[in-house]
């Protein structure tokens, strides 16, 4: 029988996204046998300053990139938002799973009913910073590095009086009771591929078995929002945003634009077929870089 490894960062969430893909390959036709193998990567051992600081995005894929060039796993398992706009060589992204929630969400300590006056919010992301500067005017806005559950230590410690987290990650470990408030996506925009998991392999790589996993609208959304992003030579050193929806084969896209000259923070939509997402995102992208607002999402 077919053996299908699948590789894994070793955090408590990254395993339980992956299992979604182990589980759906158990089933699958024609069957194989399936293994998961997890790893520290690069991004996980560095705590101790923001991704932007220390080589970004990529730090979080660099083992399992390897992995898979050498031949030790088959498949890779990334939350779209953490991965990088430009592919190891030699990898292809093979499809998207179903979005989950998308939006972000405010965490409070345990026990705790209200953010304070001038309280520290603690996130990880520079987009999420700039659009809660905005939101919570007053407040302090503090980096904080770790896994979900390292970040909730942190919280209930007494290091920060609220965090911001991504409602998925909270879902897919049963943690979804802990958001205070679910932020609107028209408020504080998602990351890109925020909610959506991607299944990395080979360049070419050929896996019957991965039919019914993927989805299409989730694929149209995520590749038009990394296109708004890469288009922009975004990532982590830059807050720029994207997140797309899909009704009735119409694809709306809503961005977030930071002009690292002036500061200045432009937002702006546009929309168009879901099976032209990557132009629309280049062409929101372009818009919004010369100074217009595009077209309303």
């Amino acid at each position: 029988m077919e053996k299908i490894v699948v590789g894994s960062r070793e955090s408590r969430l990254a395993v339980v996204q992956s299992m979604s893909l182990v589980d759906h390959l158990r089933t699958a036709r024609p069957p194989v046998e399936v293994g998961l193998v997890t790893m520290k990567t690069t991004g996980d051992r560095i705590l101790d300053r923001t991704l932007d600081k220390v080589g970004g995005k990529g730090l979080f894929v660099k083992e399992l990139d390897a992995a898979l060039l050498d031949g030790r796993i088959d498949l890779a398992v990334h939350c779209v938002k953490d991965m990088p706009m430009e592919l190891t060589p030699g990898t292809a992204i093979l499809g998207y799973s179903r979005r989950e929630d998308p939006r972000d969400a405010l965490v409070l300590p345990e026990g705790v009913a209200q953010l304070k006056p001038g309280g520290v919010i603690g996130t990880s992301s520079l987009r999420r910073a700039l659009q809660l500067k905005k939101l919570f005017p007053g407040h302090e806005i503090k980096p904080v590095r770790g896994n979900l559950q390292t970040r909730l230590k942190k919280l209930d410690a007494g290091e920060f009086d609220a965090l911001v987290l991504a409602v998925a990650g909270l879902k897919r470990l049963g943690m979804e009771k802990r958001a205070s408030v679910i932020f609107d996506a028209d408020e504080l925009i998602p990351a890109a591929g925020q909610g959506i998991l991607a299944v990395q392999g080979r360049a070419g790589t050929d896996c019957p078995q991965l039919a019914g996993y993927f989805d299409d609208n989730a694929a149209a959304c995520a590749e038009c929002e990394r296109a708004f992003v890469r288009e922009l030579d975004g990532g982590c050193t830059s807050p720029v945003c994207a997140y797309a929806t899909i009704n009735k084969g119409t694809l709306r896209v809503r961005a977030l634009y930071w002009d690292p000259e002036t500061g200045d923070v432009r937002v702006g939509g546009d929309s168009g077929p879901a099976s032209e997402g990557v132009a629309i995102g280049i062409r929101l992208a372009r818009r919004l870089r010369d100074g217009e607002k595009g077209g309303e999402a």
